[in-house]
């Protein structure tokens, strides 16, 4: 069983910046993609960025220019840096792992709020 366990949420002020971490319980060499999903209240969650085990990444327009996807594959970490954040980019954020013809793996979550 895969578990994915993300880290570094929290509150920040609008224009302030907050690093994203995802923890892998096996070697993220596996995962054929790994991506952020965000989902605020009342809303359906939505992709933030995905890269792939090649190192091609793709950002959700709104994104793009204030967050960076990267990979640490010997640490088996997926990072998420997000600058310029305003009160829209409040959501809980989640990490996800691809294995092609498998089921995608999630994890729990951590929650952003970005409040003056």
């Amino acid at each position: 069983q895969v578990q994915l366990v993300e880290s570094g949420g929290g509150l920040v002020q609008p224009g302030g910046s907050l690093t994203l971490s995802c923890v892998a319980s096996r070697s993220i060499f596996s995962f054929d993609a790994m991506g952020w999903y965000r989902q605020a209240p009342g809303k359906q969650r939505e992709l933030v960025a995905r890269i792939t085990s090649d190192g091609r990444s793709i950002y959700a327009d709104s994104m793009k220019g204030r967050f960076t996807i990267s990979r640490a594959n010997a640490k088996n970490t997926l990072s998420l840096q997000m600058n310029s954040l305003n009160p829209e980019d409040t959501a809980r954020y989640y990490c996800n792992g691809e294995i092609f013809g498998s089921p995608t793996y999630w994890g729990q979550g951590t929650q952003v709020t970005v409040s003056s």
